[in-house]
């Protein structure tokens, strides 16, 4: 009976184990996300890692989605675990969606712009990692995960000022020459602005969790 008991108890630090397992699934996917946007022959491959990225992610969500169904106690309410985890989970679907659309097009060449805002997604997903890593003591650890989420927004707003003029830079390039390259770049952008959005989801869905907890 004890032995029954003790199955159902919590294992609070596996739950914060993937999550940070998730997370550093989100820092190599925006890596291998920048690798892409860097063009040329290798893109296919970093295409590639990418979509091996999000299995891996694919594969912890399903783990901690099992994992509270089958624990008797969590270490914070249920809904917020699960919002949380499809959070991080949404952003590296983002990015598995931002290559399939340039393994589609074969795209090898890439815009300035576009390499501006890989970058901030690597950001991001830095911010992120540190944010996740910090839930375990989230107590002691407000202060500085108020600080990354904030950051994590203001980011955001660079990224959305990148994409403005990114789009407008690509329609005066194409406006009276290749509509195509003009659809698919914006397609691009669209894409890479939607992995920023998901990123700001998922400081939202932290400090939410902090305002509840703490």
């Amino acid at each position: 009976m004890l032995s029954w008991f003790q199955a159902l108890m919590p294992k609070e630090l596996k739950f914060f184990e993937l999550f940070s397992a998730h997370a550093e699934t989100l820092v190599q996917g925006a890596t291998a996300l920048r690798e892409v946007l860097q063009g040329g022959d290798d893109v296919p491959a970093a295409c590639a890692r990418v979509v091996a990225y999000e299995d891996a992610a694919d594969a912890i969500t399903r783990d901690v989605l099992l994992n509270v169904r089958r624990s008797f106690i969590t270490p914070f309410d249920r809904s917020d675990i699960q919002d949380l985890i499809t959070s991080l989970d949404d952003a590296i679907d983002q990015m598995h969606k931002t290559v399939k659309v340039v393994s589609l097009f074969e795209l090898r060449e890439f815009e300035d712009p576009m390499r501006e805002m890989a970058d901030i997604i690597v950001e991001a997903a830095l911010l992120t990692r540190e944010a996740v890593g910090l839930l375990s003591g989230m107590r002691q650890n407000a202060t500085r995960l108020n600080q990354l989420t904030e950051q994590i927004t203001h980011i955001e707003d660079r990224s959305d000022a990148i994409y403005d003029a990114g789009r407008k830079a690509l329609f005066l390039a194409h406006r009276h020459g290749d509509a195509m390259a003009f659809v698919v770049g914006v397609d691009v952008y669209s894409h890479l602005e939607k992995v920023m959005d998901r990123f700001e989801d998922v400081a939202n869905r932290i400090s939410g969790i902090v305002i509840e907890q703490v």
